[in-house]
């Protein structure tokens, strides 16, 4: 129980700082649009870390991608850099949907006419 803690407390961390360095240090014209990333798995040796990142605009999906792969290695120095643990893990990025396919139906249940709200039914 205790372990999962730490790796959820590391894994929350290294989400917060990859946000950071790649908004704030990363000078990549493909890192561009609106993206998120949701949410990262390190695993409970901190050799591995997985990234999900979420891309609103599916033409910038694939670019984005392929440039946090490419910068990997300066992505994983920087984020040691920034957190006190040995090593840092090595970095997957793998695109998530998530908010894509909510916004999606979203959309839908809009075009619809189905909303959040419900009313309330008139009293006799």
């Amino acid at each position: 129980m205790k372990d999962f803690q730490r790796t959820d407390r590391i894994s929350e961390e290294v989400r917060r700082e990859l946000d950071a360095i790649i908004r704030e240090e990363l000078n990549d014209p493909r890192v561009d649009g609106t993206w998120s990333i949701t949410r990262t798995e390190v695993t409970g040796d901190l050799k591995f870390a997985k990234v999900y990142v979420s891309v609103l605009e599916e033409e910038k999906r694939e670019p984005l991608l392929a440039a946090l792969k490419n910068a990997k290695g300066y992505l994983r120095r920087a984020l040691g850099k920034r957190m006190i643990i040995r090593s840092s893990p090595e970095l997957i990025f793998i695109s998530d949907k998530n908010i894509e396919y909510g916004v999606h139906i979203a959309k839908v249940l809009a075009e619809t006419g189905i909303t959040a709200a419900r009313e309330e039914p008139e009293k006799e």
